[in-house]
């Protein structure tokens, strides 16, 4: 009898022991653990309307991520500027803002935007202040009629809609845009689900210049050394002088490998440019959706800071070999979804994670 308890005692101290064991791995995962916690923290989103103008604030925690423009003076409604989590400026102060050094060129391209070169002819992509009066005609007008979503949380939320016009006011397509606004330590993030329904047949014939656009700061130009010029349907050219300065410092990178000028024309699930802002690396990163049009996109992504999406111009991008030539019939609609991401940090966001994030965003619910 007293040996079995002997080594009944012995059995019970290892037990203990093991069990004590267990309780201090645990500990130390938990302690490993907090970090990672705290990393991927949501900071709530809040959204301010400014007083007895067309513009909505959104912050994130007690920052300023960017504002949602919409007066009628504008040819269409856009989000600019857009910040960094440390308050860096990632979008072109022209044409609002004149900051010392920055480029004047393209005056249509304005903080974050969506539309398109050539909507039964009409072209709302090009349109700006700088359009002369009697050629006006020719050029398509997005006018945010109301609010339909405010609210504030992780994520953010909100939600307007929109009319497609020609100068005459008659309505093309109606535009319902749902913003989502996410934020933490180093990243911002803006979901964008745009849907357009025709109130009349509409035809996208494929063009080069849409769909979802972002005119980048200085700093995220890839540095050139010759003198550019870019035309659009209608024959107008834009003279883009090489840099004299040794600002522009980015890069374009997508999923596919290409990088710098040669992503352009090229498709991905997702483009990245990146560069050395201040002391950090800023990247911006815009993600295409698996349900989106002729998926994966096209990259409208240019040097001189001309960022973009475009699902529609199958015919431009593969020098005529196919085409997409979108239809709608009145009553019908089509859906256009993006993520983008802005992060800094002392390198840039990995394509590894920018691949997680896209396939979060191939899963994400409809809405």
């Amino acid at each position: 009898m007293v040996k079995y308890s002997g080594i009944k005692e012995q059995e019970e101290n290892r037990y203990i022991v093991k069990w004590n064991l267990r309780i201090i791995q645990l500990a130390l995962l938990l302690i490993l653990f907090v970090p990672v916690v705290k990393s991927q923290h949501q900071d709530k989103v809040k959204l301010v309307k400014a007083d007895n103008k067309n513009r909505i604030d959104i912050f994130v925690g007690n920052k300023l991520f960017t504002q949602f423009l919409y007066p009628d003076t504008l040819e269409k409604p856009v989000l600019y500027p857009i910040f960094t989590a440390d308050g860096t400026q990632i979008t072109r102060s022209f044409p609002m803002h004149n900051r010392p050094g920055d480029p004047t060129d393209h005056p249509h391209h304005l903080g974050l935007w969506l539309n398109y070169e050539n909507v039964n002819g009409l072209d709302f992509w090009n349109n700006s202040y700088a359009i002369p009066a009697e050629k006006k005609h020719s050029y398509g007008w997005i006018k945010t009629d109301r609010i339909e979503k405010m609210s504030d949380g992780t994520p953010g939320l909100l939600v307007y809609h929109a009319n497609w016009c020609n100068q005459r006011g008659d309505v093309l397509l109606e535009e319902t845009t749902r913003f989502e606004f996410s934020g933490k330590a180093g990243r911002r993030m803006i979901d964008r689900i745009t849907e357009l329904k025709a109130d009349k047949d509409v035809f996208f014939a494929d063009a080069k210049d849409g769909m979802l656009g972002l005119r980048l700061a200085h700093e995220l130009q890839i540095p050139s050394r010759e003198d550019q010029k870019f035309s659009d349907d209608k024959g107008n050219v834009t003279l883009v002088k090489a840099g004299m300065d040794k600002i522009a410092n980015g890069n374009y990178m997508t999923s596919e490998g290409r990088q710098g000028d040669a992503a352009w024309g090229t498709r991905g699930v997702w483009c990245k440019v990146y560069g050395k802002m201040g002391s950090d690396s800023v990247s911006v990163a815009i993600i295409d959706h698996p349900q989106n049009p002729d998926y994966p996109t096209f990259w409208h992504a240019r040097g001189y800071g001309l960022f973009a999406a475009n699902p529609l111009g199958k015919k431009v991008f593969t020098q005529g070999k196919d085409s997409l030539n979108l239809r709608l019939k009145k009553g019908d609609s089509v859906r256009f979804r993006y993520r983008i991401v802005v992060d800094e940090n002392n390198k840039t966001i990995p394509a590894d994670e920018l691949n997680r994030l896209a396939s979060d965003f191939a899963r994400s619910p409809e809405r």
